[in-house]
């Protein structure tokens, strides 16, 4: 299968997309960019490849699995059994770089107690694991640092409760060796992982093993050409692609949102480094477009900073700011100067979400100086980036939009953090045609 590639390498998160010739999309992938660039882009390219073939398998299974009622179970047991087999992966690279962090000196007086702390923690995690990874389940996020980070802390508190080492010393060893795990790739093969998923299925699922079990062996050997790839991104310059090859997040952005909304004419992207205010014409061509890229005010950056004060997960920060009775006035948009404000209004009574739905807010407002500075909001407005998974910068921006434009049509496509990877994936297809013609 021949496909066109577009990798978006974000400060936070890297994601890729892959198309066909007519610029469907076949595949996705998201990383973190960890420390790593060049391994990020990679790891996200790979997922994409990876979700080809599961697209692939799809319609396999379709036309000569023969599953009947039973093909939607299949697949799903399939793909959860897949996510739990990487997982356990991942986990097995972090518990042996634990494992060997705890050798060093400055456990001498205490190994045996930490050892066996780790064991439990370990074991915790993969009970949780057991219960993440089942068809229906919602994961609390896409990344392996959030749901072994979570759990990792969550049996760490239990341990500590319970006599053991103190909750420091055990998170200690998780936070210096997670960023060695994030930075090394799976040394199994797309075929092995499958196999091992699909011996872990429940047996009344599987069916005729071995037809199947070589059906999967066909479609994860099969050949993926891609013919071409465009980088865009905060790191495109670290991309190994020729000059041609790389395109601006801007153009990408404006082009993706073009592609999921048609009718899109301003286009808000809120990433983790820079907030981006795009006007496009009825083709998805920028027409003009303000950014701010020297301050993470009013970035997903800063949302990082405010989670990491509070001790919390990015993802968990949204759903909280959604609980809120009422709405706190925050005065800075500063990320130096929003932790002390947030632990000033802690020490005033004033609840976290209260004050969590105020940052939200902040965060729009500032977003919305970018977009009166390109030309306004126009019919129809598209709000991409991965800070269009947030319900509460969501439920800010209609709120702030409606205030200052009237009532107009917001879109956020479930797919809006691949919003500049679509769109450097057409562009990847669209020269390739061209060359070819």
């Amino acid at each position: 299968m021949d496909c066109f590639i577009g990798i978006d390498l974000g400060s936070t998160t890297t994601k890729a997309v892959a198309v066909d010739e007519n610029g469907r999309i076949l595949g996705r992938g998201i990383t973190n960019s960890r420390s790593n660039y060049d391994v990020a882009a990679q790891v996200a390219k790979s997922e994409a490849v990876i979700n080809v073939r599961f697209d692939m398998l799809a319609r396999a299974l379709r036309e000569q699995a023969g599953l009947g009622d039973r093909l939607a179970r299949f697949e799903s047991e399939l793909l959860s059994a897949y996510r739990h087999e990487c997982f356990l992966g991942s986990l097995g690279r972090l518990d042996e770089h634990c494992r060997k962090d705890l050798a060093a000196a400055r456990f001498n007086d205490d190994r045996k107690a930490m050892s066996e702390a780790v064991d439990r923690v370990f074991a915790g995690i993969r009970d949780d694991a057991a219960k993440t990874f089942v068809p229906g389940a919602s994961a609390r996020s896409d990344f392996f640092r959030d749901l072994a980070g979570a759990s990792f802390s969550e049996h760490s508190a239990q341990v500590a409760r319970g006599g053991g080492p103190s909750f420091d010393r055990l998170i200690g060893v998780f936070d210096r060796n997670i960023i060695p795990v994030e930075n090394e790739q799976e040394t199994r093969s797309f075929e092995e992982l499958l196999l091992a998923a699909f011996r872990r299925m429940p047996r009344e699922v599987k069916g005729d093993e071995s037809r199947l079990g070589g059906l999967l062996k066909q479609v994860a050997t099969a050949p993926i050409n891609a013919i071409n790839t465009v980088g865009t991104g905060y790191g495109r310059v670290r991309l190994p692609f020729p000059k041609e090859c790389i395109r601006s997040e801007i153009l990408c952005h404006g082009l993706g949102a073009h592609l999921l909304f048609p009718n899109t004419r301003t286009v808000l992207d809120i990433g983790g480094q820079d907030t981006k205010a795009i006007q496009v014409d009825d083709k998805g061509v920028v027409t003009s477009f303000q950014m701010n890229d020297r301050c993470a005010a009013g970035c997903g950056r800063y949302l990082g900073y405010i989670a990491d004060e509070m001790n919390i997960g990015l993802h968990e920060l949204g759903p909280m700011a959604m609980q809120a009775k009422r709405r706190v006035k925050i005065n800075s948009t500063c990320t130096v100067f929003a932790g002390a404000e947030f632990r000033d209004r802690l020490a005033a009574g004033q609840a976290r979400e209260d004050i969590t739905a105020g940052l939200h807010r902040a965060i729009i407002l500032r977003a919305m100086s970018l977009l009166a500075r390109s030309g306004g909001i126009r019919n129809e407005f598209t709000f991409t980036g991965g800070v269009g998974k947030n319900p509460a910068a969501v439920r800010a921006l209609r709120e702030v939009a409606e205030e200052n434009y009237g009532k107009l049509t917001l879109n956020i496509a479930t797919d809006s953090i691949y919003t500049g990877a679509i769109g450097a994936a057409t562009f990847a297809m669209r020269d390739a045609l061209a060359k070819r013609n």
